[in-house]
């Protein structure tokens, strides 16, 4: 299992979105929605996405998408307006949910359970890294990730970097999946 957190600052709050883009930047919301559970045909069952919203008008919302119950879904960004809309409505989507709950407190409950890495230039170098079975990675939108978040998940958690170059944040997404995709397949057929 691995999960994405997402810290979006602008995203919207409640279901009056006729565009994900004006609705606080949603759309790269979408995007990572898109990075962290979509292959070629299919989609990860081991992925967990959580976005935390602290826009208006009621901030926070942490949206949920569980790639193990997610269904009826296709990648564009209509479908995925009206999944949120209907998320953010009370009215769950098989695999997406919404709920009022904090990055902290999110963060709180996540670290019980799991290894914390927060994705940051400065960070420790993801390739230098032994990851156990559930990591948890947290990013910020484009904006990125405000400093006492930042700082509050470091208290749970340690820095990681994927190089110096700043990327967008669902190529961060694909980078990692793909890193961890590449590290299983290495510790698979070491085992054969």
């Amino acid at each position: 299992m691995r999960e994405f957190i997402l810290y979006s600052r602008k995203g919207r709050t409640d279901p009056r979105i006729s565009s994900l883009h004006d609705a606080g930047r949603l759309d790269i919301v979408h995007e990572c929605i898109v990075a962290s559970l979509f292959l070629s045909h299919g989609l990860r069952r081991n992925v967990v996405f959580h976005a935390c919203l602290s826009g208006p008008p009621n901030p926070p919302v942490h949206l949920i998408v569980d790639g193990e119950t997610l269904s009826d879904v296709r990648t564009d960004q209509e479908t995925w307006r009206k999944i949120i809309v209907e998320a953010l409505s009370q009215r769950p989507h098989p695999g997406v949910s919404a709920e009022k709950t904090s990055f902290e407190e999110l963060i709180k409950a996540k670290s019980e359970k799991a290894e914390i890495y927060v994705l940051e230039e400065g960070g420790e170098d993801l390739f230098q890294i032994n990851f156990g079975g559930n990591p948890v990675f947290v990013l910020g939108d484009h904006v990125g990730l405000p400093r006492k978040a930042e700082n509050f998940a470091l208290r749970y958690g340690k820095k990681i970097s994927l190089g110096k170059q700043p990327y967008l944040a669902a190529s961060c997404i694909t980078i990692v999946n793909y890193f961890l995709d590449r590290k299983e397949t290495s510790c698979q057929t070491d085992i054969i």
